[in-house]
């Protein structure tokens, strides 16, 4: 099993910054990505941003050039920063991790990011 939990979500003002942490824990050996995703109220989730093992980035057209996906493999924590939030950036953010082979996911129980107008 493999254990994520994201910490830094709250309330900022557009325009504004965030840093989201993904702790990861437990069976670590063997995953081939772990990515951000995030969910809007009546909107389904969609993927933000992943970085798999090799150090290769993805990112969401719409976050391009606003958030970056970073990893610190000491601490096995993968961060999401977040600049220039608009209010479409609110959203219940959840971390994903993908195992290799099987390609099960593993999720965190999310964590809320707030952006005012």
């Amino acid at each position: 099993q493999v254990q994520l939990m994201e910490s830094g979500g709250g309330l900022v003002q557009a325009g504004g910054s965030l840093r989201l942490s993904c702790a990861v824990s437990g069976d670590t050996i063997c995953i081939s990505a772990i990515g951000w995703y995030r969910q809007a109220p009546g909107k389904e989730r969609e993927l933000v941003a992943r970085i798999i093992s090799g150090g290769s980035t993805y990112y969401a057209d719409s976050v391009k050039g606003r958030f970056t996906i970073s990893r610190d493999n000491a601490k096995i924590t993968v961060y999401l920063q977040m600049n220039s939030l608009k209010s479409a950036d609110t959203a219940v953010y959840y971390c994903n991790a993908q195992r290799c082979l099987t390609g099960h996911n593993y999720w965190g129980q999310g964590t809320q990011v707030t952006v005012s107008s």
